[in-house]
């Protein structure tokens, strides 16, 4: 080590190869792709700090007679300085190799495949200046409350103090998790050099993609059929991709809409990989406004995308005759195009369904290459059995695709979220191949992007805050939380396997004296565990030596066989039909019956929202996710922009928020014995599990100011001038938190602003109802059922915006208007009828009911509907505001002079 330390690029004297480090001399010849001896090996890396980056000078000292030191020393710094930057660049003897297109694509390849980018210092120091600024006056406010009671309102008094605690604890959690936000950077020109080398088989790891799919009519098959179109057509090897349809409502007109997509596959693949057109789902790419020639090179580009779009309205039409003769099924159910009847006739009670449609049999283009496999699944359905809705039905995925591919990695996807970016897999093979990372990866998610929103967002359905700003604070720690869709799991993490362990480090370094032998030992011990692997291995002996595996992963021999093969891959021995008769075994209703699935392994059971609890289990394990925020979005789908679907869709999220909230995988109360969850990754999921709680002190805390405005209280006592300064720093410090959480993300300051809104907007409504609905489901067992969130598109754009649908989600939100407009004008009056001294507390009465008007606007502008379209319920309450403003405008008598005098004979003629 010493000696070739001393003779790097010495020259062609010292040219012999023995003399070098071997990490020297390993990158003269051309190793396998993806393995490479510095990334590889930590024998390597240590010659290599050793060798290269800890050299101090950049030629050795002269020596007497080395005619060649003599020469460099008389020539100019110049000549000297170009030498020595060439021989920093050269890792062999030969100064050829410094100018071989191999070796700099080698040297490319063995950079990392990723990078963090830390926030600007000058953006995120001040950020964190102004949350420990804002704790401390917040910490003062709280103090200033509680010691200062107003007795004679006492119980408002009480009632706000406790909201106010209770928000600020709220804020703690939400804010501190934001601490660390980092961007990242993918590098997929290395993906390709390491992986993909020309002449050699590609390294790629394959990729099993799965979309769930359920009611056909809330999801219309065109939607899931321009999916699973831009999954066939994405930019990765055709061999290496998967795609898995679980149809869970067992629909013939699924069914027959995946082979008609099958179909017109063969010849949409090849025209989208022809010309890299993106996006490559064929309602979107049509639909574009843009110029479609730009970057169009070939001449032949226009007459054969003509042909193409020509191709996709016959094929609209024929999806369109398929959904319209599914509407009214026939008395006899359904018939297949064989004779035979349609195995779900009847929804809940039939048997396991697989279907191949492509695969490497016949799977075959228009231009005769080979296409991905494509496959439809529906899991057998009997009564008596809890299927566990969509957690249930990836478990099934999960199982088939393990035994008929099993692909290391997996992305799952909503039905309505199409592949935007061709390239979105290679972006997370950048973090979960990565060789010295990569290992501790359990997922990879990708922020939601939605089509079809209006412009302004009136409900904030884009969720930007949350993805820009809450998302990248996560990463900086341990890790997004898991969202539901758009995310690449491994598949190791989801079969409750630990992350790989690396050799643990001493507490203090060993000696050959007699206190110290101990450690020795110790140290050697670890050293035999670092030499020996992972702790994934260890893992599956113990596995194999202690557990059945059949009460973890359940009867079947050969899905048994698949968890043990990290890299994935199938037996050669096994036969296609053996594969489909066991895959159609392995998604039977009882399968899971006395097993660790939903429990330990696979989508988490016990919540609606089966995504946080399946991410929390994988982090309390100790693994890491990552975040991923490609410059073209990866995916994009469809949000509901309807106000009553949107609280729908908030109440079914809250409502699992509960349910975990009142499980054992409670984040209040699970997890600390591993100690692997870090501290502010708890904070985040504590977070999302207790937000819907919010709800009561908001409610309670809108109602205050029109409380205080009928009635003339006021819930602050008399202020005096220090602490005024008190309430004035808190809300500088709560503008400028917003405002630097601005600058650092990117988030507009509409964008903030209409989550404002909606927070307030659906914390009295929908998390209210959440918090009541899941309260019942504890306490007297009362369920629930949710209807999936409709998919269809309004053939005029933004018309489903104006579309008024009641529920009774919308009556808080409306009486807190109603009370608070009430409010407004019985203070004003009173305040005219009372003079001039009742002005001063009317303006902070004032303000906070302004406050909640300004922020329930959005929902006051859904509930009117469309111009001159008022809708009869806003009629009714109208009549009902009157009533209730009538009555209290006698009560009050403003404008009327008090008849009655003082009692002379008390007070005399001078009172």
């Amino acid at each position: 080590m010493l000696h070739g330390k001393m003779s790097y690029g010495r020259g062609p004297e010292d040219d012999d190869n023995a003399q070098f480090p071997p990490v020297i001399t390993g990158v003269r010849s051309r190793p396998v792709s993806g393995e490479f001896p510095i990334s590889s090996h930590a024998h390597g890396e240590q010659a290599l700090s050793s060798s290269v980056h800890k050299r101090v000078h950049p030629y050795p000292v002269s020596e007497p007679g080395s005619a060649r030191w003599d020469e460099k020393k008389e020539g100019g710094w110049k000549e000297r300085m170009d030498d020595w930057k060439m021989q920093q660049g050269n890792l062999g003897p030969d100064a050829d190799d410094y100018n071989d297109p191999d070796m700099a694509m080698i040297e490319e390849a063995r950079q990392p495949l990723s990078r963090k980018v830390p926030i600007a210092s000058s953006k995120i120091n001040p950020y964190r200046m102004v949350i420990v600024t804002r704790l401390l006056v917040l910490a003062f406010f709280l103090r200033y409350r509680i010691l200062n009671p107003v007795h004679d309102a006492l119980g408002l008094w009480l009632v706000s103090v406790i909201c106010e605690i209770w928000f600020a604890f709220s804020w703690i959690l939400d804010q501190f998790p934001k601490w660390f936000p980092i961007d990242r950077e993918t590098y997929l020109d290395r993906l390709s050099f390491r992986y993909e080398r020309e002449g050699e088989p590609n390294m790629l790891s394959p990729v099993d993609i799965f979309v769930s799919t359920v009611d056909p009519l809330k999801e219309p098959p065109l939607v899931t059929a321009n999916t699973v179109l831009s999954i066939l057509a994405m930019d990765y090897p055709v061999d290496k991709i998967s795609c898995y349809i679980s149809d869970d409502g067992a629909s013939i007109l699924t069914f027959e809409a995946l082979s008609e997509t099958a179909e017109f596959a063969r010849r949409w693949v090849p025209f989208c990989k022809k010309f890299s057109i993106e996006p490559r789902a064929p309602e979107m790419y049509f639909s574009l406004k843009i110029d479609y020639l730009k970057d169009k090179v070939q001449p032949t580009f226009v007459k054969e995308r003509r042909a193409m779009k020509r191709e996709y309205e016959e094929f609209k039409v024929r999806i369109n005759a398929i959904v319209a003769k599914a509407v009214k099924v026939p008395p006899e159910g359904w018939i297949m195009q064989d004779g035979t009847p349609w195995p779900g006739n009847n929804t809940k009670d039939h048997p396991g369904m697989i279907q191949v449609f492509l695969g490497h049999s016949g799977g075959l283009d228009a231009e005769g290459n080979e296409l991905p496999r494509l496959v439809y699944v529906s899991r057998e359905k009997r009564p008596g059995f809890h299927h566990h809705k969509k957690a249930g039905a990836m478990n099934a995925l999960i199982r088939v695709s393990a035994v008929l591919t099993n692909a290391p990695f997996m992305l799952n996807l909503d039905c309505d979220h199409y592949i935007n970016n061709s390239k979105a897999v290679r972006e997370a093979m950048c973090f979960l191949m990565d060789p010295q990372t990569g290992r501790k990866v359990c997922y990879v998610q990708f922020p939601q992007r939605f089509d079809g929103i209006d412009r302004h967002d009136r409900y904030a359905n884009r969720n930007t805050v949350f993805f820009d700003i809450n998302m990248k604070g996560l990463d900086g720690i341990q890790g997004p939380v898991y969202v539901g869709t758009g995310c690449v799991f491994r598949r190791q993490a989801l079969y409750g396997y630990d992350p790989p362990k690396g050799p643990k480090r001493p507490k203090m370094v060993s000696c050959d004296c007699c206190p110290c032998f101990g450690r020795r030992r110790k140290l050697q011990k670890y050293a035999k565990h670092g030499e020996n692997g992972e702790g994934l291995e260890e893992d599956k002996e113990m596995l194999m030596s202690q557990m059945n595996f059949e009460k973890k992963f359940g009867q079947s021999a050969i899905f048994v066989t698949s968890t043990l093969m990290e890299q994935g891959g199938v037996p050669p021995s096994s036969s296609p039909a053996a594969l489909l008769k066991e895959a159609i075994h392995v998604i039977s209703c009882g399968y899971e019956d006395k097993t660790d699935w939903g429990l330990e392994l696979g989508w988490i059971y016990g919540s609606i929202t089966e995504d946080i609890l399946t991410g929390f289990k994988m982090h309390c394990r100790g693994w890491r996710s990552i975040y991923c925020m490609p410059k073209r979005p990866a995916f994009k789908g469809s949000a509901p922009i309807n106000l009553s679907d949107r609280l729908n869709q908030v109440l079914r999220w809250a409502l699992g928020s509960v349910e975990i909230f009142f499980s054992r995988h409670s984040p209040v109360w699970y997890g600390y014995k591993g100690g692997n969850l870090k501290w502010l990754e708890r904070f985040a999921y504590v977070n999302t599990t207790v937000y819907p709680f919010t709800s009561l002190p908001l409610l309670a805390y809108c109602t205050l100011p029109a409380i205080c405005l009928l009635t003339g209280k006021f819930i602050m006592p008399t202020i005096s001038t220090f602490a005024s300064l008190f309430f004035i720093s808190l809300f500088i410090s709560i503008f400028a938190t917003g405002i630097l959480e601005l600058r650092w993300s990117g988030v507009s300051i509409e964008e903030w602003w209409r989550n404002e809104q909606f927070w307030v907007i659906g914390g009295v409504s929908a998390h209210l109802f959440a918090v009541v609905q899941g309260l019942l489901k504890v306490l007297a067992g009362i369920d629930t059922n949710f209807t999936v969130t409709s998919k269809a598109v309004d053939d005029e754009d933004f018309g489903e915006l104006y579309t008024f649908k009641w529920t009774t989600l919308l009556i808080p939100p409306t009486t807190l208007l109603i009370i608070n407009l009430v409010g407004v004008v019985a203070g004003i009056s009173d305040a005219i009828n009372n003079g001039y001294q009742s002005w001063g507390p009317l303006f902070g009465k004032l303000f906070f009911a302004f406050w909640v008007i300004v922020h329930l606007y959005p929902f006051l502008k859904g509930l009117m509907g469309r111009q001159n379209r008022t809708p009869t319920i806003v009629v009714i309450w109208s009549v009902l505001l009157a009533s209730i403003f009538s009555l209290l405008w006698v009560r009050i008598d403003p404008f009327i002079l008090k008849t009655k005098g003082p009692d002379v004979k008390q007070c005399g003629i001078n009172c």
